[in-house]
């Protein structure tokens, strides 16, 4: 198939749905929004396409046959080529916990079934914008941490001696924020409109879920305790705890 010169400049978005019905769905909508939509049924199929090309976005069902949503988040959160893809979850599981555990494998966002596109593209509007903005953010150090933002990588150690850490999307950019804004408490309303921006609609229990897998990625730097809970309050970085 032939793609014209202005489709290859249009975001690629992944849809990773067993039911034909909801695929086609959101494809049409996400080609009146000017996206590119690629189709999966499953695990096998969604591996196939970002071995052609790494999408720009993945929607991913929560139930799929063999490998499940959370699982295939998961790996992919693990790979360097797909890491820092954002992951917008689609489920008909509203429960608290089952939200929490999505966002636990690294998804950045969640759509609950039924959904209309205009909350779908809205969502995924507002997570591809945090992705932009991530690599417009210039390069920060604290301590013996260092975000390298035209690269979009973080590092800990003394010159020289440096190792790369594995984070997230969303944990990097709470990374960066509190390290261009140290010593400073936050409390989680506050976290949420500056790393996830304002009129997204965010639970304030997603900011401790990226809070602990924050401190989990900076561990191997012994660097988890840079990020402070003040009781009460909310966050706070400081270079010298």
């Amino acid at each position: 198939m032939e793609v014209s010169s202005n489709a290859a400049m249009q975001k690629r978005i992944l849809i990773v749905d067993d039911e034909p019905a909801i695929r086609d769905m959101v494809a049409f909508a996400l080609r009146k929004a000017g996206f590119e939509p690629v189709h999966a049924g499953d695990g096998r199929e969604a591996q196939a396409a970002i071995a052609d090309r790494i999408p720009d976005l993945v929607l991913l069902d929560w139930m799929l046959p063999g490998s499940s949503g959370l699982e295939l988040a998961r790996r992919w959160r693990r790979d360097p080529l797909t890491r820092e893809v954002p992951i917008i979850m689609l489920t008909a599981r509203g429960e608290e916990n089952d939200r929490v555990g999505g966002l636990e494998a690294g998804v950045d966002d969640y759509v609950v079934k039924p959904f209309s596109a205009r909350e779908l593209l809205a969502r995924i509007r507002a997570v591809m914008r945090r992705s932009r903005e991530d690599d417009e953010d210039g390069s920060v150090s604290a301590g013996l941490l260092r975000v390298d933002g035209a690269a979009h990588r973080v590092f800990a150690g003394r010159p020289g001696q440096e190792t790369e850490l594995s984070l997230g999307p969303t944990e990097y950019r709470l990374l960066h924020f509190f390290m261009t804004h140290p010593d400073r408490v936050y409390s989680r309303s506050q976290l949420l409109d500056q790393v996830w921006g304002g009129g997204v609609y965010v639970e304030e229990r997603t900011v401790d879920v990226h809070i602990r897998r924050l401190r989990k990625a900076l561990e191997p730097a012994a660097a988890d305790n840079m990020v402070q809970t003040v009781r009460g309050s909310g966050y706070r970085f400081s270079a010298n705890p």
